[in-house]
């Protein structure tokens, strides 16, 4: 039987990897990038049969050298003795034994050599950079594309002579060509001469790599940068040299041993060659650090920190930001003001934020239970009545079928996708809520963003798979209230594998381990199924060579809706640049929270480009990969080795390219980067003269504060513009230092990053310095405290960082959500916009309101909406009337309030309503001069907090 069981484990372990490669064979087909996963396999299969035949070969060849060099005779001692039990097992089974253990040191070789295919193909395609470094004068692609490779090859034969060694030593030893034990001489000639060979091949490799470790000197890190530095130049670099020469010349002892007996001077030979490495490739270089370089540290490294700094910022593309003065001369003039205040309304100032109002859209429009919105929602820009505004975007995807109606039918045929897309306005809102610009199951036709394919087969949230499309087969849409209950469809798409027949039903019910989709009578013909389908591990699939953002956005392009995903080439060996991890530098408050989005992993890199712009239709799946960045010599050289995959940038519709924005992963890193590179000149570098940092988020304790997409007009723009934004501190100081823009809107001022950096003797307030003031404001601090009342809590949204009237203006909503459990579903709707200009600080419903009371009706600041004077100093008679009622209806609410006089409280809260409009009315008719101490309309007895007379009194 034994021969029966092991032929059908081979044959069943045979037909489990042609069901893995056959299967991913029609799934690339499907997307048609299967050319991608050919080439691939090709060069994983040469590199695994080349690697693995060169190992199993070379260390088997020496198996047989030591085995027939073995002596004919051996000396009678206890050792050998010792050895002849084992030499009589393993004579008998000498070749299996050996074939079976080269062959499982060929596919381990194999195996690891051949995830090192993107070495090779980049090797065999590579694009000149056409900059060269300045020590060794050599292309960029060298260590890009050439130096890995070469380090791979080295690889692999150190380990092939290695192994060779401690199996020729092995077989010498078992066979007696090696003694431990015994009078005379411990090696045969022959053992000793083949011996001989191997180490001198083998130290003959160690001087190869001596010299190209030369090469690996601009990637240092003994500096004060990253780059070779004065010792590695002066004191490593020529120590490499030389120990190259004395390993050339210890490896010629080696093979000079093949003509006289005795291992003395081999010995000496390789004895130099190690006190050389640590004293010429340790000690020395150390020595030179300690008493050349450190002591006149600057000078000496002065050349080498401008070298780090040049290619660093064109490694990670920030050779172009333009860093401005800013903040030094703010606009007091009033008319000036007044019509800042009339640009910025008309921009629009996004007070929705994606980052919170997930659970609003999910409460709002999910409508049935089985659909999900994510927790962070996107933004874009749409055409809306003919004005391009910012928008939250959304789409409503699948979250399975209903709890208590589950079955394999309805998981994988019925409840096959989602449907949706759902918009709303950024800077404006419908009583508090989203205003919806897209709404509701089926969407009005008199909407303004049309959707023709609404079903989201292809999402963040896919099943395992799906089956559809078959014959007769109904796939839900959404329920209706007509006789049939419910609108289905039958998907007619190009996208997914066909699955209608017996063959293609076995090899998913393999892959998927499944045996439905192998017996179950409903999979009729013309049935597909789908699997692997979120956008981002389809792009990933599609072009391997590229690392993704970690948030892919949907779009509506002419009628369908679009995944748009980025792609960044990116690479670890480009010369003098600094290094960094991908994973920390992405990492803030947002990708913490993420749960529908994966994070980066945490890949160490020193060169970064935003090079393809990928797009996967979110009904038939069809991907398409966009060249955007022109000049990246990696990008060329992937396209080289996955011909046609990669469509030029001038093949992008302009309807799609109008979607396109700055990515956010890539931005992340560049404001890092930007933390110390904005310095560029050399001595205030090495001092970390003006060094910054990003700065936590107020609002999250512990983590970075992300960037923020809004359309702003910078400084010296005539119309705003959507753009990504951010702001840095000082290090170790509270204040802001700059605040950085980038253009997202392709066109002429795409990508173009622009810095505002503050003058250092009059910085302004940071984000935690701003969010402390919004807390600790008496006026603003009254408003939400009465937001909070009835258990309700508060959720505090983005704070934005504008540029306004030569200053800065910071806007952050508050939003408010219902106290209750899972069962309420409570949902953030908006409760106040929090604003600051200067040192005056409002809150109110809106941010118009809200930017009036700071700027005291486009004038002169006025503190926290206190109503302003009339002529002398003193209050209009009737702001003091309308002072005067508001304190008493507070006292009175408050009274209520302990006797729990529910009508009462209502009574008092109308007549707090009543007074805030008098109020507010008497500030606006009021003269502008000077603010004097007023009483505060917030005043309340101690111990209890005051309402707000702008938020709703609790339900009794």
């Amino acid at each position: 039987m034994l021969p029966v069981l092991v032929a059908l484990a081979a044959l069943l372990i045979v037909f489990l990897v042609f069901t893995a490669i056959y299967t991913n064979l029609l799934w690339y087909r499907s997307i048609r990038f299967s050319s991608v996963y050919t080439t691939q396999l090709q060069a994983k299969a040469v590199l695994f049969f080349g690697a693995g035949l060169l190992i199993t070969l070379l260390v088997g060849a020496n198996v047989v050298v030591a085995y027939r060099l073995r002596p004919a005779y051996r000396p009678l001692s206890v050792e050998q003795q010792g050895l002849e039990r084992y030499r009589s097992v393993i004579d008998p089974r000498r070749r299996l034994i050996s074939g079976v253990l080269l062959g499982l040191l060929g596919v381990l070789t194999g195996s690891s050599v051949a995830g090192q295919w993107p070495v090779w193909l980049a090797f065999l395609n590579r694009t000149p950079f056409n900059i060269k470094d300045p020590q060794f004068h050599r292309d960029v692609s060298f260590y890009v594309f050439t130096y890995p490779f070469l380090r791979l090859v080295l690889g692999v034969i150190f380990a092939t002579v290695i192994l060779s060694i401690l199996a020729a030593v092995i077989v010498h030893y078992l066979y007696g060509g090696l003694r431990l034990q015994g009078p005379g001489d411990k090696a045969s000639p022959s053992a000793r001469a083949h011996l001989s060979v191997l180490f001198g091949l083998f130290i003959l490799l160690k001087a190869v790599a001596y010299w190209f470790d030369r090469y690996g000197l601009v990637h240092s890190e003994r500096g004060v940068a990253t780059g070779a530095s004065y010792a590695d130049v002066n004191a490593l670099l020529p120590a490499k040299t030389i120990l190259a020469v004395i390993a050339l010349l210890c490896a010629a002892m080696f093979f000079g041993n093949l003509l006289r007996r005795g291992m003395m001077l081999p010995g000496v030979g390789f004895t130099l060659l190690v006190l050389s490495a640590i004293l010429l490739g340790g000690v020395y270089p150390l020595l030179i650090q300690q008493f050349q370089v450190k002591p006149d540290e600057l000078a000496k490294e002065r050349q080498y920190i401008e070298r780090n700094i040049k290619f660093t910022r064109a490694a990670y593309g920030v050779d172009g930001a333009k860093v401005v003065p800013y903040g030094s001369t703010p606009v007091t003039d009033e008319k000036k003001l007044r019509e800042e205040a009339a640009k910025l309304r008309d921009g629009g100032v996004r007070v929705l934020d994606p980052n919170v109002v997930g659970e609003t859209f999910q409460q709002l429009q999910r409508i049935r239970p089985f659909y999900k919105f994510p927790d962070t929602l996107d933004m874009d820009r749409y055409t809306v009545n003919g004005e391009l505004v910012d928008t939250v975007v959304a789409l409503r995807e699948l979250s399975g079928a209903p709890e208590g109606q589950r079955s394999w039918i309805k998981d994988h045929m019925v409840y096959t996708h989602g449907y949706g897309f759902v918009s709303a306005y950024g800077d404006r809102l419908d009583s508090r809520e989203p205003n919806f610009i897209t709404r509701d199951m089926p969407a009005s036709p008199n909407q303004q963003i049309k959707v023709a394919r609404p079903e989201i087969y292809f999402g963040e949230r896919p099943p395992a798979y799906s089956v559809v499309g078959g014959r007769g087969q109904q796939e839900l849409n959404y329920p209706d209230d007509s006789k049939v209950g419910q609108r289905s469809s039958t998907y007619d798409g190009q996208g997914g594998v066909y699955v209608d027949s017996f063959f293609r039903k076995l090899l998913y019910s393999t892959k998927f381990q499944d045996k439905n989709l192998l017996l179950s009578g409903a999979i009729n013909k013309g049935a597909k199924i789908m699997y692997d389908r979120s956008p981002r591990e389809m792009v990933h699939k599609a072009a391997p060579w590229l690392t993704l953002d970690g948030d892919p956005y949907p779009a509506v392009v002419n009628g369908r809706i679009l995944w748009i995903v980025d792609g960044y080439t990116t690479s670890s060996s480009y010369p003098y640049s600094e290094q960094m991890s991908l994973g920390e530098a992405t990492r803030d408050t947002i990708t913490d929270t993420r749960s529908a989005v994966a994070r980066q992993a945490n890949d160490h890199i020193n060169y970064m480009r935003n090079s393809v712009k990928a797009t996967v239709d979110a009904y038939d799946g069809s991907v398409h990969l966009y060249q955007w960045d022109e000049n990246d010599p990696v990008t060329k050289t992937w396209m080289k080795v996955f011909k046609d995959t990669v469509q030029p940038r001038s093949s992008i519709p302009p309807e799609l390219e109008s979607h396109f924005r700055y990515p956010q992963d890539l931005f992340k890193v560049q404001r890092k980067i930007l933390t110390n590179y904005h310095v560029t000149d050399p001595s205030a570098f090495y001092n970390a003269e003006g060094f910054w940092e990003v700065p936590q988020d107020p609002t999250v304790k512990g983590k970075r504060q992300p960037p923020y997409y809004q359309s702003l007009r910078m400084p010296g723009q005539d119309a705003s513009s959507f753009s990504l934004t951010t702001v840095f501190n000082p290090r170790g100081n509270p204040q802001l230092a700059a605040f950085m823009a980038v253009g997202s809107t392709p066109g002429r001022d795409y990508g173009q990053i622009q810095i505002l950096q503050m003058p250092r003797n009059a910085q302004p307030a940071g984000p935690g310095q701003v969010q402390n003031s919004f807390e600790t404001d008496s006026q603003v601090k009254s408003d939400i405290n009465a937001l909070r009342l009835g258990g309700t809590k508060t959720v505090p949204g983005n704070l934005l960082t504008i540029p306004f009237g030569g200053s800065l203006l910071y806007v952050e909503p508050m939003y408010t959500k219902a106290a209750g459990g899972k069962e309420q579903q409570p949902y953030p709707i908006l409760g106040k916009v929090l604003v600051q200009y200067g040192k005056s600080i409002a809150a109110a419903e809106t941010f118009d309101d809200a930017l009036d009371q700071v700027l005291g009706g486009a004038g002169s600041p006025a503190q926290s909406g206190s109503p302003q004077p009339a002529p002398g100093g003193q209050l209009s008679p009737a702001a003091q009337k309308a002072i005067s009622d508001l304190n008493e209806a507070v006292t009175d609410y408050e009274n209520a309030q302990k006797k729990g006089d529910y009508p009462g409280m209502g009574d008092a809260w109308k007549r707090i309503k009543d007074a805030q409009a008098a109020l507010a009315t008497a500030g606006r008719a009021a003269p502008k001069t000077s603010p004097s101490p007023s009483p505060s309309p917030s005043a309340a007895p101690s111990g209890s907090a005051s309402p707000s007379p702008s938020t709703n009194p609790p339900a009794g």
